[in-house]
């Protein structure tokens, strides 16, 4: 059974909520060498790995932790890809690491897991880069008929991972 959720009209003001803060711990870093790509969680994490070995693929939530500056968190609208022919569009509305929380999300193929170690077979993450979360890719719930912008083209297919 789902809770039923109240929702008043007040909830629905933006400002009623107030300034709330939230504290992420990185649960690993990314590691790469020599053409390999690994998740390397914390040794506490072990448990939480339990049945992941079940999926191929696993989102991995991480922090543009390069990104993080002022300037870069205030950037509310870009040119998508950095490529003025596309439309000045909101951050909201696609994937740039500029954005007010700097959360990143890619789809990566698990080769293998041993200990607190996955490797994946890439990430657009640079080495060092916090990990915030994983979740496993689950077809039936991640999938769906979708539509994209014009300015996307043929690339919003292009996924092969």
């Amino acid at each position: 059974m789902v809770p039923k959720l109240s929702t008043t009209e007040k909830d629905l003001e933006p400002d009623a909520a107030p300034d709330k803060r939230f504290v992420l711990k990185p649960i690993g870093s990314v590691h790469r060498d020599e053409g390999s790509c690994r998740l390397v969680l914390k040794d506490e994490y072990e448990p939480a790995l339990r049945g992941l070995e079940g999926f191929s693929h696993v989102w991995v939530l991480w922090w543009f932790d390069h990104n993080d500056t002022p300037d870069k968190r205030s950037v509310l609208q870009v040119h998508p890809r950095g490529n003025r022919g596309n439309p000045l569009t909101g951050v909201f509305a696609c994937r740039s690491p500029a954005r007010p929380n700097l959360i990143a999300m890619s789809l990566c193929r698990v080769l293998s897991i041993t200990d607190t170690v996955i490797e994946i077979d890439s990430i657009e993450a640079f080495a060092g880069t916090p990990i915030l979360d994983l979740k496993p890719y689950i077809p039936g719930f991640d999938a769906t008929g979708a539509s994209v912008p014009d300015w996307l083209g043929d690339r919003a297919g292009a996924r092969d991972g």
